[in-house]
């Protein structure tokens, strides 16, 4: 049976995605076998899962596997599987779809940066387009499990922005992908060069990978199994090389790229299960919009896969985590509530989170520059931890990573471990600034006291460390303390002085206070401040003012609240304002000292032309030689 076939466009994201995938990969053309026998691999899974509600759908063909073959005159390569299979719907959604937001913005800058188009592939999860490498048409057989000979569709493509869908008869279930190669391609029509691939790249999958039996180097009738059809996680770490990790790796996560470092453990005791858990170099491009659907962790019991279970089986903010957990101890038919219920998966949550923070703990004192690698993709992920795992806060701050004062550039490599093994003699709090940039939390005048008396601060510039900050008030028995927030002590001599200072500016802070009236709170003189007029502080339990613009250009109501201005009585500026006698031109003077205050915090001036006025004003009615 045969309908007309309807032809539909790809969305745009598609049509471009195939376009890079088939003119950048080319160097790493033979990954396409590797992921078509995933995606097989994965509809047996499936079926095998849905198949404990539905035996029936087992009933004739109980066997589960995947078959490869060709057929050399008509230069085509099909991977079968007899899993769940595919209807009309699943087919547009599943072949004809990239539905990930973002990804036109990520698209234009794959094509304008085209080291990035070789993590295609692990970047969009899109295994099956790799087919079109070496492929000038694909062509997609399939009939969902349940449904009927009449149910089945075909799904077909030359990768040029178009593909068709037709209503054909398909006698049994599973999905047949036949690739029709190009004219170059010739190597993919040879059976040494498939069982090496699948020896390669799929070896470890839990089914039987099939291909026809060669006999004189002709292809017989006879099916043989050519992969050891043992799930990797089974078996012993003695009989697996690095190689085998990694290529089971790219399978289960269709990363192109290798893993950064791995855990695998066999737990046996009151309770049984196996975890392989791996840590990923880089990062999706669309990982950050990922928190509340997490995928990437598989759940198995006795090697059935059950579901993607990463919110079950990890904490949110490990959710860059790849792998599987294999228990013996869960039943067959757990649902997602009860699982969500189950004491025995509380503890294998609890034993995985331990695992890869030891994992974690380890590549941070053995591999440092591995760590970078990792804590420039996920570090911002990890600092969620703070505030969300209070069980395990002290182990998650041991292995942040800030810049400081006492660091090079802005890269983040300076632990708190670090930071302590450095203060002063006497020091007891852990300084730190946060900004909504690096180049402003550096620059900022708040640090001028502290920078003098050689005192380190850590430099925090991610969107989250002003609400991580706001739980980590102290690590290893010292307290941690925002440099621009609240008051700096001194000791008895500065603070002698300092007294000395307010009582001598006391006119010109009052003045200060009305001139400027409610837009700040109040003004002091500075114990911060050695070289800049003014500087912006706040009290202690106050949010950021970086965080608050973010808050609000998001959407927040925020109220209103004025900030502490402090200003420095030694500064030129702040002298001129103390013996001006024209109002308006005090005016201008004090305006500049909390504008001043605010573009160094890094704020947008509410009149940009005003301020530069005024400050063309003071400049040209500067007295000759200040």
């Amino acid at each position: 049976m045969s309908t007309t076939a309807e032809t539909r466009k790809f969305e745009a994201e598609v049509a471009q995605v195939l376009h890079l995938v088939t003119h950048s990969l080319y160097s790493h053309k033979e990954i396409f076998l590797r992921e078509l026998i995933s995606n097989a691999s994965d509809a047996c899974d499936k079926l095998r899962f849905e198949a404990l509600a539905h035996p029936e759908w087992l009933a004739d063909d109980a066997e589960l596997r995947i078959d490869v073959s060709f057929d050399a005159a008509a230069r085509t390569l099909s991977v079968h599987d007899n899993g769940i299979g595919m209807d009309r719907d699943e087919l547009v959604a599943n072949l004809g779809t990239i539905a990930s937001s973002g990804t036109r913005r990520y698209l234009e800058s794959l094509a304008a940066d085209k080291k990035a188009d070789s993590r295609l592939i692990g970047q969009f999860g899109v295994g099956f387009y790799s087919a079109f490498v070496v492929a000038d048409r694909v062509t997609v057989t399939s009939r969902r499990a349940g449904t009927s000979a009449s149910d089945g569709v075909r799904w077909e493509s030359d990768g040029q922005g178009e593909y068709s869908l037709e209503s054909v008869e398909v006698p049994k279930r599973g999905t047949t992908v036949t690739l029709h190669l190009k004219a170059d391609e010739s190597e993919f029509l040879e059976t040494w060069k498939l069982r090496s691939l699948v020896s390669r790249y799929s070896d470890h999958i839990g089914f039987p990978i099939r291909m026809p039996k060669a006999v004189d180097g002709e292809a017989t009738a006879e099916w043989e199994t050519v992969n050891s059809a043992s799930a990797l996680w089974t078996r012993p770490k003695s009989e697996l090389k690095d190689e085998d990790y990694q290529n089971f790796y790219k399978s289960l996560s269709h990363d192109f790229s290798d893993a950064l470092t791995w855990t695998h453990n066999r737990v046996e005791g009151n309770q049984n299960f196996t975890s392989l858990l791996y840590i990923p170099a880089k990062a999706p491009f669309d990982f950050m919009n990922g928190r509340e659907e997490r995928k990437g962790l598989k759940l198995y019991i006795r090697r059935v896969f059950i579901m993607d279970a990463s919110e079950q089986l990890l904490p949110a903010y490990l959710r860059f985590v790849r792998g599987v957990v294999d228990s013996d101890d869960l039943p067959l038919n757990v649902s997602r509530e009860i699982l969500q219920q189950n004491r025995q998966v509380e503890r294998i949550r609890g034993a995985c989170t331990k695992r890869v923070l030891d994992l974690l703990d380890k590549l941070a004192v053995d591999e440092a520059e591995k760590y970078a690698t990792f804590w420039s993709a996920f570090g911002s992920v990890l600092k969620e931890g703070i505030a969300e795992d209070a069980g395990n806060r002290e182990r998650i701050a041991k292995l942040l990573r800030f810049a400081s004062t006492h660091s090079e550039g802005a890269a983040p490599s300076v632990s708190l471990d670090d930071y302590i093994g450095r203060m002063k003699a006497g020091q007891e709090i852990i300084w730190y600034i946060t900004a909504d940039s690096y180049a402003a939390a550096k620059g900022s005048p708040q640090l001028e006291a502290l920078k003098a008396q050689g005192v380190e601060v850590l430099l925090m510039s991610d969107r989250i460390d002003e609400w991580m900050a706001g739980y980590l008030t102290e690590y290893a028995g010292k307290k941690l303390r925002h440099v621009g927030k609240g008051e700096i002590e001194l000791d008895a001599a500065a603070s002698e002085a300092h007294k000395a200072s307010e009582e001598a500016a006391s006119a010109v802070v009052a003045r200060l206070k009305e001139l400027l009236g409610e837009r700040v709170r109040d003004v002091k003189v500075s114990r911060r401040l050695t070289e800049s007029p003014s500087c912006l502080v706040l009290d202690e339990y106050d949010m950021a003012l970086h965080l608050r613009r973010v808050l609000k250009q998001s959407g927040h109501d925020m109220p209103d609240s004025a900030p502490v201005l402090e200003i420095n009585p030694g500064h030129a500026l702040v002298k001129r304002l103390e013996v001006e006698a024209d109002n308006a031109r005090a005016s201008d003077l004090a305006l500049l000292l909390l504008e001043q205050a605010q573009v160094a915090e890094g704020a947008q001036l509410e009149d940009p032309a005003a301020f530069v006025q005024r400050l063309n004003r003071v400049i040209l009615e500067a007295p000759a030689g200040s």
